[in-house]
């Protein structure tokens, strides 16, 4: 018998997931954050938060966490560390979400305390996923043990896990992608052009890569898809949410009525002050980053951050 899988947040990402799993043949179940919308959903077989998709019959739905022997947590990361304490017995965890926690700081890996984890993370749009296009993404955890039995319980024919030891520069290469595709989607609203986004794609790698070793974490994860791949595809898709938002505003709308348009979390928005303390406190320097954090906190009009990059001093790459 297969092991049961539940997954806990019902937003675009846990839907896709849960869907894929389920055509998969996997027993799986979609925890909903109250029973109105658990209801709904399981009653339609719809999800607004993910159009695309229509959800397997075989699929379970609910608002209550059952035991599961896999818990898949795709929660915002600024509500991870409230939904530990929620979760039955002491299965491992698949950390899904992306980001630093506001004020602690912390990644995703660095919360979770009590019980084995491990994070899933790569280049991949949930409405993809959930289409059954094939995709890649890595599971990341120290434990070799527990690395190979979470893919062997998780890789469908759509989907191929590739495992690394390295769970937090898997973490970071995750979070820090969103800042960058912030920054990447100014530029191309601005109409500052292609160019400029790959120079910055490049650099923007450089000094994710400089911050994972410092954390303790390995820097050619960053060349991965955690990193790399999920960049790339962050900062180069439209269905990006953080792409988008840096182009809306490369066009010159507020970021106060961008996020008053949405439902979904762009996480790139909590994440890049954080990101920039955390980076600050190591001793690392993230000058993309720390342009976002700026731009974002109304500090730098658009031509200031584009003047204050180009003109660093110079030196060689």
């Amino acid at each position: 018998m297969s092991e049961q899988i539940a997954i806990i947040g019902a937003g675009a990402w846990g839907t896709a997931l849960a869907v894929l799993f389920a055509r998969a043949g996997k027993n799986v179940t979609l925890c909903a954050r109250d029973a109105e919308r658990a209801d709904i959903i399981r009653v339609t077989r719809y999800n607004h938060r993910l159009p695309s998709a229509i959800l397997p019959e075989n699929l379970v739905v609910t608002a209550q966490i059952p035991a599961a022997d896999i818990f898949l947590l795709t929660v915002p990361m600024q509500q991870l560390r409230a939904t530990l304490p929620r979760l039955p017995g002491s299965a491992p965890v698949v950390l899904c979400c992306k980001g630093l926690e506001t004020g602690t700081m912390l990644l995703p890996p660095e919360i979770v305390d009590n019980r084995p984890a491990a994070v899933l993370t790569g280049p991949n749009f949930a409405h993809e996923i959930a289409a059954g296009l094939p995709a890649a993404a890595v599971l990341a955890t120290a434990d070799a043990a527990l690395r190979t039995a979470l893919i062997a319980a998780l890789k469908t024919e759509t989907l191929r896990l590739y495992g690394s030891p390295d769970a937090l520069g898997a973490a970071l290469g995750g979070a820090a992608k969103n800042v960058i595709a912030i920054a990447a989607g100014v530029v191309m609203g601005a109409g500052l052009g292609e160019n400029a986004r790959a120079a910055l794609i490049t650099r923007g790698i450089v000094e994710i890569a400089r911050l994972a070793a410092a954390l303790g974490g390995k820097a050619e994860t960053i060349s991965g898809l955690s990193g790399l791949g999920d960049l790339l595809l962050t900062c180069t898709g439209p269905g990006s949410r953080n792409f988008s938002l840096g182009f809306a505003m490369g066009k010159g709308e507020r970021l106060e009525d961008i996020l008053a348009k949405r439902s979904a979390v762009t996480e790139g928005v909590t994440t890049a002050p954080a990101l920039l303390a955390r980076a600050a406190a190591a001793g690392v320097e993230m000058p993309i980053s720390q342009a976002v954090a700026k731009l974002l906190a109304g500090e730098m009009n658009i031509p200031q951050t584009m003047a204050a990059l180009m003109g660093r001093a110079l030196k060689d790459e």
